[in-house]
Parts: C-alpha cells; sequence; structure tokens
C-alpha cells in the first residue's frame, strides 16, 4: 500500500473521529479507510486506536505518533508548497555551465542586469569547455555552442555565433598579412585544443564561392580566452567568436584576416534535461537571453 497516503488517512481518522467521515473527505470506502490504519499499525508495529462500533480513540503510542506523523505531513506540504511556487516564480540557486570564452564583459554585464530583476535568483556560473553532465553534476541548464546536441538534452537555439580570423599588428608586421585563404595555411596558428577544428571552411561574401583552410597549430590550449592573449601577444594567427573580440579590433590590437570571407558560424544552444517541470528560474533565465540576443550582434 502506499504508506505515505496510509498516513493521510490515520491523520484524517483522527481528525474525523470517524472512519465513515474520513473515508468520505479522502473518496475512499470505508474498509479502505481501514486497511490503510491497518498498515500503518502493522507497519510500526503498534495499536494506534481503540475503536469499537460506537467510538475510537487514540492509545498512547497513537497520540505521540499522530504528533509525530502531522508534523512530517505538514512538512511535506510546505515543501511541496516552495516547489510548486518556484515553477511560477523565478527564485532559489540556478547552476549554469557556459564555456570559458563567456567570462567577457558583454555577458558580464547581461548577468547582472538579469539579477537585478530577478533578485530571488542566485547565480552559480561553472565556465568549463566540457560537456558537463548535467543530472550527475546537479546542473540546471549549459549553455552550449554546437551544431551537434547531445539527443538525451532539451535543446533551444539562442543565436548564430560568428568566428572570425584574427592577428595582432606586430604579428602581421614580422610574417605578411594573408589575403588568400592559400595564405592562411602558411601562417603559424594558435589553436583550442579541445576542438579538432583545424580545417575551416571559408566563403566568399560577395559570389559564395567557398574554399578551405588548413591551420598548423604552433601551440594548443584548452582556453578560448588564453587563445586570444597568445594571438593579441604576437605568437600567431588564430580563429575567435567574434564577440570576444570586438573591442581588441576596435582599438586595433587585433587585426581581422580575409574581411572579404565569411568564417564558420555555431549554434549556441541553452539545453536542459526535462521540459515537463521547466522551473520558472530556468525559464526566465533562457527568456532574457533570447531579448538580450535579440538586441545584440554576437
Amino acid at each position: 500500500m502506499d504508506t505515505l497516503f496510509s498516513l493521510k488517512v490515520f491523520r484524517q481518522v483522527v481528525q474525523s473521529g470517524s472512519f465513515t467521515r474520513a473515508a468520505e473527505q479522502l473518496g475512499i470506502s470505508t474498509a479502505m479507510a481501514s486497511k490503510h490504519v491497518s498498515h500503518v499499525e502493522n507497519l510500526i508495529k503498534a495499536k494506534l486506536l481503540h475503536r469499537n462500533s460506537r467510538n475510537l480513540h487514540l492509545t498512547e503510542a497513537g497520540e505521540e505518533y499522530y504528533r509525530q506523523c502531522s508534523y512530517a505531513l505538514d512538512t511535506l506540504d510546505t515543501a511541496a508548497q516552495k516547489a510548486a511556487g518556484g515553477a511560477d516564480k523565478p527564485q532559489g540557486m540556478l547552476r549554469v555551465t557556459m564555456p570559458l570564452w563567456f567570462a567577457n564583459s558583454l555577458l558580464s554585464r547581461w548577468l547582472v542586469e538579469y539579477r537585478t530583476r530577478y533578485p530571488e535568483v542566485t547565480l552559480d556560473l561553472l565556465l568549463d569547455n566540457r560537456h558537463v553532465d548535467l543530472i550527475a553534476e546537479g546542473v540546471d541548464l549549459a549553455l552550449r555552442v554546437s551544431s551537434t546536441p547531445a539527443p538525451s538534452l532539451i535543446v533551444k537555439p539562442l543565436a548564430k555565433i560568428e568566428f572570425v580570423l584574427v592577428a595582432s599588428p606586430d604579428y602581421l608586421a614580422a610574417n605578411g598579412t594573408p589575403t588568400t585563404p592559400e595564405d592562411v595555411s602558411r601562417h603559424q596558428a594558435i589553436l583550442p585544443s579541445y576542438t579538432d577544428q583545424r580545417h575551416l571552411d571559408i566563403r566568399r561574401r560577395d559570389n559564395g564561392a567557398t574554399a578551405a583552410i588548413s591551420l598548423k597549430p604552433v601551440m594548443l590550449t584548452d582556453n578560448t580566452l588564453m587563445v586570444r592573449e597568445l594571438v593579441t601577444a604576437g605568437g600567431g594567427i588564430g580563429y575567435q567568436p567574434l564577440w570576444t573580440v570586438r573591442q581588441e579590433l576596435e582599438d586595433g590590437r587585433l587585426i581581422r584576416l580575409l574581411p572579404d570571407y565569411e568564417l564558420l558560424t555555431e549554434q549556441l544552444n541553452a539545453a536542459y534535461v526535462d521540459r515537463a517541470f521547466l522551473s520558472a528560474k530556468v525559464r526566465s533565465f533562457i527568456d532574457f537571453l533570447n531579448e538580450k540576443i535579440g538586441q545584440s550582434r554576437l
């Protein structure tokens, strides 16, 4: 039998002073109400009620058990109400995993604005280029750049992320500025080690003609932001999400290569495990990102 429901039957019998009235309030038969109380007594191996055809009253053990049982059921009811409230109002801890290169000024401003809008949500941000197991590590939401998301996850597309080829003025002054895809392939490259993306497909903006670039790494790192710093320091050419190097391009610390070509574009997705009970905090965060991305150029 359902022990939790049996406890509720026992409490209702005591409060009603009658098996019949308790059964009516719970929508079960009187015989079934009696069976549920007997189930509780058998479970704890103690007599809880003295009963006859006219009345019933609690035993000494029953009085103590009734107090503890009522407290436990009230606690469960309160917990359920709070959990249900989380489905309507953004609140509580929101654990989000995202790539390391999300540690930039643009996203930082967005996150501060999100917290201003939803002050009852506490953000726990996990920056990691690996694909975190959301269930095993207790993560609510993953922001991932991928064209092949895991089939076990619910995925909501957020934006296309434009990547660009870049190099520093000092590096180009010493090694020449590549003007064709073939030229790029002859230069030393600094690449992320967490992907095997060493062959880039590019397309001319004017006529749509495609070409391929083979990059030869001289340095590898598992940190996208370290790639940017090494490229800015003159170590070679690299490719970066446009929004992580926009400031460096504007102030001249980096130069965009092959501006007449479009480099690969990847999909930024929000991924989570269960659509059925999507909490308000997760839903609000996804909706907020959609709003901000719609107002920005990524």
